[in-house]
């Protein structure tokens, strides 16, 4: 057991240089989200609260904090696509993030090919090796335990296509570490990537 504990309610705050929460619940897998509005406009922002939630059909599911165009999007449309973001493509990434106005076209602003996707009328990030096209199922507004809605909004997708780089399917098995996937920290600006030094083998007890 630790000799002594940092103990704190959240209402309270913290009292901490920065708010260990994200980093303790994590490092999380980044939702680079890919999506259009209903007049066209190209999106491509990265969320980090992001993750899977459902086997069969596989869904997955990112929250937004705030009403952003990602949302509004995915509302008007009911599609959006997750890109992966490897090592080689974090800065691009990161570009992403700029707080730009509606009208503007992130794919261009960091420099990345929209490329269609199969199934959904929104693009994929041409450079990234992973994609899941995905179709709305519900997005729900987050509340606090006394019912008090917070300005977060969940959005779940189920995937209905994925596509996955030749080269990260050894044996048919996928590569995790070979794909160098990039991942939230939760610090004011860290991030981790995956490689074959972190990775072990444990089985299930059966």
């Amino acid at each position: 057991m630790p000799d002594s504990i940092h103990f704190y309610e959240p209402r309270d705050g913290h009292r901490l240089p920065h708010n260990p929460f994200n980093a303790i619940v994590g490092p999380r897998p980044i939702g680079w989200i890919s999506s259009r509005s209903s007049s066209g406009v190209l999106n491509l922002a990265p969320y980090s609260f992001f993750n899977a939630f459902n086997y069969v059909p596989p869904i997955v599911g990112f929250a937004s904090i705030g009403y952003k165009d990602t949302v509004r999007n995915i509302v008007e449309t009911g599609e959006f696509a997750w890109n992966l973001v490897t090592r080689p493509l974090a800065e691009a990434m990161n570009q992403t993030c700029a707080p730009v106005p509606f009208e503007t076209d992130e794919f261009a602003l960091a420099g990345l090919t929209p490329i269609d996707s199969r199934i959904i009328s929104v693009p994929r990030v041409a450079e990234s090796p992973v994609s899941f096209e995905c179709r709305r199922t519900q997005i729900v507004q987050l509340e606090t335990v006394s019912g008090e809605q917070v300005p977060t909004w969940l959005v779940l997708g189920e995937v209905v296509g994925v596509h996955i780089a030749q080269s990260l399917l050894k044996n048919g098995v996928y590569d995790t570490a070979a794909a160098e996937h990039v991942l939230r920290g939760g610090g004011p600006a860290d991030y981790f990537s995956v490689d074959a030094a972190q990775h072990f083998l444990m089985t299930r007890p059966e």
